[in-house]
């Protein structure tokens, strides 16, 4: 059976299409499509280590150098990867219409990269958890958008701070202002598109239930989806994102 005969896939592509504005959520499975590794779950661990011990102020603070080293890990991951064309449609759509938003707890920058190429303002995409690209000082919070590469030795600020990637770690707030811009464009959003999140991470998740309780249309694309109460596409975002936001996008 063809995908546009799939009754539910019928359904979520009407609702997006009479939806005056939407946001789309998206989470590390978007971004594992792109070959970029996650960290939850099996093959988490790194050099023995879990993500819980490197991604926090308490790992930072005991050992800086390896939580550096995995940090340019990631990046040298992340820049051998490119955008999807899940990725792509989600820009394509934003490119049309100035209404919709991306809402995105990764910190890869490939909504950013696909933005670029597809002629969107990277101003809407909003990133709840931080861009890795980024740095910031645990000391004076002094932010910087330089990429510095680990060498070695710890990067400093001019303050004579440690620099530490610009993302936000387990036991840490998310920022104020990205939540708020999350918030508000979930209030003005009559449909949500939710990829590649597992659900699990708060307070990110709630954003998707309260679309729900608000009473928007929330469409669900995930390999495994678990969100009740939307409309659930069960398969990769590259191929099932570009059907369902045509008509430009593969229809």
């Amino acid at each position: 059976m063809s995908i546009f005969e799939d009754p539910t896939f019928r359904s979520a592509r009407e609702a997006l299409a009479d939806a005056t504005s939407i946001v789309f959520f998206t989470g590390a499975g978007l971004g594992a499509e792109s070959g970029i590794p996650t960290f939850r779950g099996a093959g988490g661990l790194w050099e023995g280590f879990r993500a819980e011990e490197l991604a926090s102020p308490d790992g930072f603070a005991r050992h800086p150098e390896k939580v550096w080293e995995w940090y340019q890990w990631r990046r040298d991951a992340i820049a051998a990867a490119e955008p999807h064309d899940g990725h792509r449609a989600i820009a394509r759509r934003l490119a049309r219409r100035s209404s919709d938003s991306i809402v995105t707890q990764n910190v890869d920058g490939l909504h950013a990269r696909a933005a670029e190429s597809e002629g969107h303002d990277v101003d809407r995409i909003i990133e709840l958890h931080g861009n890795i690209w980024r740095t910031h000082c645990h000391r004076c919070r002094q932010e910087s958008a330089a990429v510095e590469r680990f060498n070695g030795d710890v990067p400093r600020c001019e303050c004579g701070g440690s620099l530490r990637p610009g993302v936000v770690w387990f036991g840490e707030s998310l920022p104020a202002d990205a939540w708020q811009r999350a918030d508000r464009a979930i209030e003005g959003a009559t449909a949500m598109v939710v990829v590649g999140t597992s659900g699990v991470v708060e307070p990110a998740a709630s954003l998707a239930r309260h679309a729900i309780g608000r009473g928007a249309a929330v469409v669900e694309v995930n390999p495994d989806p678990v969100l009740a109460g939307a409309l659930a596409l069960a398969g990769p975002a590259a191929e099932l994102l570009p059907p369902l936001l045509g008509p430009d996008d593969g229809v």
